[in-house]
């Protein structure tokens, strides 16, 4: 007898996290200079990563992937995952972080300041 369960969202949430953080793991590891992984999850579904430097310059590929599936999105094939689709983006720290001035000097370089009103 086969059971033919589809996993719960949160199952589902937890695997995803789980496969994103080996993808971290996995982009620290081959970038020796990189401190930290730049995420930026597309509306679509899709990813993308790359590491970045302590001094906010990227220290790795931009790697652009999708969970569970053999390939990117076709939109994302076709416009290489185009920032206006991003529904999400940020900084996944290595251990120990940097000090929250140099945190905040990569994030500014990273993602870009937005004006601020009074």
């Amino acid at each position: 007898m086969t059971k033919s369960k589809k996993l719960s969202k949160k199952n589902q949430q937890l695997i995803a996290e789980k496969n994103e953080m080996a993808m971290v793991e996995g982009i620290l590891e081959g970038s020796p200079d990189g401190i930290a992984v730049v995420i930026l999850r597309l509306e679509c579904g899709c990813k993308k990563m790359a590491a970045v430097g302590k001094d906010g310059e990227p220290a790795s590929e931009v790697i652009i992937y999708r969970d569970q599936a053999e390939s990117i999105c076709p939109k994302c094939k076709k416009d290489n995952g185009d920032f206006m689709r991003v529904s999400e983006e940020f900084i996944q720290w290595q251990q120990p972080e940097p000090s929250k001035s140099d945190k905040e000097m990569i994030q500014n370089k990273v993602f870009g300041t937005a004006p601020t009103t009074n």
